[in-house]
């Protein structure tokens, strides 16, 4: 299978060929490598290879699951994957691989999906850009020159690469939408704790943190949430059930919302016009659809959200230090830390514990306060960042302590913090694209357990703007002669050529 056809399919699609018989699981590997091979040099996306344990994995048998024989890709944090390490995007780090596997990717191997490779992450995924001083930048495959953000930039850039359909991502602050916003992807942050974290931990930065993926389509999306959400026992406030299968739920429009929008964040942060351009038009396109469209935001205390989410990260970051030294037996040493990490997790080792319980309660308060405005409205739409994709190197530059840090983090994603507060789902559509070719992502929230309801919308907007056949132009990736060729072939081929794609990745809303 060439790259091209390879591309062509979303995971389900992928899946579906191989029942048909049309391709095999190895075939597909193979192609995902060949590009990984071809393209990573330039984008730096996977920073940990693991093909020939995919390759054994095949050999000995594949379960037969809604994903049997798809490539995948995990982020390089909060998953332990038997045969591989953890490096957590940090130099301070235990090389030794896993023996076990995290309850989550017990269920994407159930799932069928072969793991294959470890995308790149910020250190310990605290950084809102993806360029550790481990791994080195990843390159936005829109525009070499520009951040995937973060945490998951890795499997953002993977995706939109083409490497994989989809890649495991984890969110606590907007670490899913962030990179699939400036990527051109999907990313859906799914309700607290919807997907295990175990059996290693509970959960993440005090709640806030969730795991599920970033994919091309949205019934992907969909039916890999489908394989792996449910509680674990022992789970202390596991979230509602589905009433229903989400890839079932899709293949139905919502029933006609009531939509608020916003292009104002909840603390003072300019906003570019390209993000307002996004919001606006998709909800116009939202209106078009028959839903009703107000203009309205939640009415919540942003520098107290911010000053929240600082507490919270910072414990978590000591808590992170600690966990890999006490895996390795020694402290990090001087050189071993990037400077915000260190500077947080050592403030977080001072943070007492009625500061941080405080922290807690006001964070669930943020959460009562949100669902008062989901009462009214059933979506909440906004940007998703303040700005398009800036440049590589431009991030770290804007902060010298930690206070600055999270200033910098607010200002450039003042729109997704609240839902990581209050545990409601959210997601990044891309519905828009700059004049010079750049995607702008915009969010959607949904009720607390209302999924459903999200994915159902994005299901028509899929329909009403496609965007899983646009493409980055790799014309300027010349790490391989194939990459060239493969470059000259995608300027060629005229766009929804295939029928096959029509008939396997298009779902009827």
């Amino acid at each position: 299978m060439t790259f091209l056809e390879y591309r062509e399919f979303d995971g389900i699609g992928l899946a579906e060929l191989i029942r048909r018989g049309e391709t095999s699981p190895i075939e597909l590997l193979e192609a995902a490598i060949k590009r990984v091979e071809s393209l990573d040099p330039t984008i730096n996306a996977v920073v940990y290879h693991m093909h020939d344990v995919a390759r054994a994995r095949i050999e000995s048998g594949l379960p037969v699951g809604p994903f049997r024989g798809v490539p995948f890709l995990v982020k390089d944090h909060g998953l332990s994957v038997a045969g591989s390490p953890t490096f957590d995007g940090s130099c301070f780090r235990d090389e030794r691989p896993a023996t076990t596997n995290s309850t989550l990717t017990q269920r994407y191997l159930a799932a069928g999906l072969v793991i294959f490779g470890r995308t790149n992450t910020p250190e310990f995924a605290i950084s809102g850009s993806t360029e550790s001083k481990a791994f080195g930048p990843c390159l936005n495959p829109w525009d070499l020159s520009r951040t995937t953000r973060g945490s998951s930039g890795g499997s953002a850039a993977a995706v939109a690469a083409g490497y994989a359909p989809m890649a495991h991502g984890t969110d606590g602050g907007g670490s899913i939408r962030n990179p699939s916003s400036v990527c051109g992807v999907f990313g859906l942050k799914p309700t607290r704790t919807r997907v295990p974290f175990g059996p290693e931990t509970f959960d993440g930065v005090g709640g806030m943190a969730v795991h599920h993926a970033i994919t091309r389509t949205v019934r992907d999306s969909a039916a890999l949430l489908d394989a792996t959400a449910g509680p674990v026992a022992g789970d202390p406030y596991p979230a509602l059930s589905f009433e229903e299968p989400l890839l079932d739920a899709i293949r139905r429009a919502p029933r006609r919302l009531r939509i608020a929008f916003h292009r104002e964040p909840h603390h003072k942060t300019e906003v570019h016009r390209e993000c307002i351009d996004a919001v606006e038009f998709a909800a116009k396109l939202c209106e078009d659809l028959g839903h009703v469209v107000e203009e309205a935001r939640p009415q919540i205390d942003g520098q107290q959200g911010i000053e929240v989410s600082a507490i919270l990260w910072k414990v978590s970051a000591a808590q992170s230090v600690a966990r890999t030294s006490t895996a390795l037996g020694s402290t990090p040493g001087p050189s071993d830390l990037e400077w915000i990490s260190r500077t947080l997790a050592e403030e977080g080792a001072e943070i007492s514990a009625t500061a941080y319980v405080k922290a807690l309660d006001t964070m669930h308060r943020f959460g009562r306060e949100l669902s008062k405005f989901f009462r009214i409205y059933d979506v909440a739409l906004s940007p998703v960042l303040s700005r398009p994709a800036w440049r590589l190197g431009e991030y770290d530059k804007t902060y010298t302590d930690s206070a600055s840090f999270f200033e910098t983090v607010a200002a450039y994603s003042p729109f997704c913090w609240p839902y990581n507060m209050s545990g409601q789902p959210a997601m990044s559509l891309p519905l828009h694209w700059t004049g010079s070719g750049l995607p702008v992502g915009v969010q959607f929230a949904g009720r607390y357990g209302d999924e459903a309801t999200l994915l159902r919308l994005a299901g028509c907007l899929e329909q009403a703007a496609p965007w899983h056949q646009r493409h980055p132009s790799f014309t300027s990736l010349n790490s391989t002669a194939e990459s060239r060729d493969e470059a000259v072939s995608e300027t060629a081929k005229p766009v929804g050529e295939s029928k096959r794609l029509e008939d396997l990745t298009r779902v009827s809303p």
